[in-house]
């Protein structure tokens, strides 16, 4: 079983879920972030709280030429479903958190590292990111496109005076 997760931009919470989850969080409507129009990229097994946040660490220490080994201090921030998480026993049929779905939105900071991130400063850290454990790119060209990837989504949802948010789906 994996992770997919969907990385996209919003101009708010409101805004994210209806686009991610369904109008008013009806998560059982089934809506793509596609057919809602959303500026999104599909990241498969890239979790924001892992491996995405490793990927945020590599370009802070590029940025500060620093030798940075762990994650940013702030990290995602859940935003459907509501917490809290239900403690003990099983849910009732019907609730959100049965559905696999979460919906995350990343530090503004991580948004803006990201799409600050110098076009020749893009091999060293792809080729540092892909080293990580929890990640296995095919060729280090695949690895530098992806950093490429959340590069320009960063700096268009920057742009846009908007946030970036991240849907899980186990």
């Amino acid at each position: 079983m994996g992770v997919l997760c969907d990385y996209f931009h919003a101009v708010d919470r409101a805004t994210a879920v209806e686009l991610a989850i369904g109008p008013g969080g009806d998560w059982l409507s089934g809506t793509s972030l596609e057919d809602a129009g959303a500026d999104w990229i599909d990241a498969k097994g890239i979790d924001p709280d892992v491996v995405l946040a490793q990927l945020v660490a590599f370009v802070e220490g590029a940025a500060s030429g620093a030798s940075v080994n762990g994650g940013p201090a702030d990290g995602p921030e859940l935003v459907w479903p509501d917490v809290p998480y239900p403690r003990g026993g099983f849910e009732e049929p019907g609730s959100p958190w049965n559905s696999g779905l979460i919906l995350q939105q990343l530090p503004d900071c991580w948004r803006d590292l990201l799409a600050a991130l110098p076009e020749e400063a893009v091999p060293g850290v792809a080729a540092r990111w892909s080293g990580i454990e929890e990640l296995r790119f095919a060729d280090p060209r695949d690895a530098e496109d992806a950093v490429v990837t959340f590069v320009r989504l960063a700096d268009r949802a920057r742009a846009a005076g908007a946030h970036l948010y991240c849907r899980c789906c186990v």
